[in-house]
């Protein structure tokens, strides 16, 4: 991920790819006619306040004046805190099920523009697509990348984005990058890497680990904002070799990568 400028309303304007992967959190909805929106089970340790999953179910309500509410179940997957992108799907998916369950009937675009209130990374989720991004993230041009296989790598520590973009050591890349080049992985340094380095610095352990497993693609990588990281298989076989491998204090997956969510099918 290229920061490449801090942005007059606090956030930063960044080049990136966002690589879709076949790996989620459930999520469970029964409709209700009293208007009232519950997490009735899963996400215990984020407060129904603080929840993406609530303020996208609240924040479709509001501006479509629905008098529809919903019971909300979750089956946490995905590592939190890790850079992965979990609570941003998890508001993405609240927003496309509902609004076909309340049947609002928002286009794609609309739900994009609410999604992006909620976070940068949520239009990602509803358009759906891998892409290259810009802007805070929701400048979107859709990729076809391999379909290879992923160790995802989790040192069981959150790191705050916000703490990220406010740290010291964050590093920017004032040039901007063209979308063919960066996607044949020239120069795919990320600029958080060194603050959360700074905050954990197990992420570097971590890289290092996974530089000494076999048959791997590319550099082993942190995801986002960290503090998951990552190394790209063409064989799965490899892959699982290489997570049958992780120290027993971490935890991880591996997973392919998708071109188009399955949200969208």
């Amino acid at each position: 991920m290229h920061i490449n400028s801090k942005r007059i309303d606090g956030y930063h304007n960044l080049q990136t790819i966002f690589q879709l992967l076949d790996y989620c959190d459930e999520l469970n909805f029964v409709i209700k006619k009293d208007g009232v929106i519950t997490r009735i089970s899963g996400n215990k340790d984020i407060p129904p306040e603080q929840d993406l999953i609530i303020k996208a179910a609240k924040t479709l309500q509001k501006v479509t004046n629905t008098r529809l509410g919903a019971d909300i179940s979750v089956i946490k997957n995905i590592p939190a805190g890790g850079g992965l992108g979990g609570g941003s799907s998890n508001a993405a998916a609240t927003l496309i099920a509902l609004n076909q369950l309340w049947n609002t009937q928002y286009s794609k675009k609309q739900l994009m523009e609410i999604g992006l209130t909620l976070g940068a990374d949520v239009p990602i989720f509803i358009a759906g697509h891998s892409a290259w991004a810009e802007g805070v993230g929701e400048i979107l041009v859709p990729m076809d990348l391999p379909r290879h296989y992923f160790l995802v790598v989790s040192i069981n520590k959150a790191i705050s984005t916000k703490e990220i973009f406010l740290h010291k050591a964050l590093t920017m890349t004032p040039i901007l990058g063209k979308m063919c080049p960066f996607s044949e992985l020239i120069n795919p340094h990320n600029d958080c890497l060194e603050a959360s380095i700074e905050l954990e610095s197990e992420v570097l352990t971590a890289l290092t680990h996974l530089k000494s497993t076999e048959n791997y693609l590319y550099q082993p990588r942190m995801t986002g904002t960290g503090s998951c990281v990552f190394v790209e298989f063409k064989h799965e076989k490899d892959a699982l070799v290489a997570l049958n491998n992780l120290p027993k204090h971490w935890s991880g997956f591996v997973a392919q990568a998708l071109d188009t969510s399955p949200l969208l099918t």
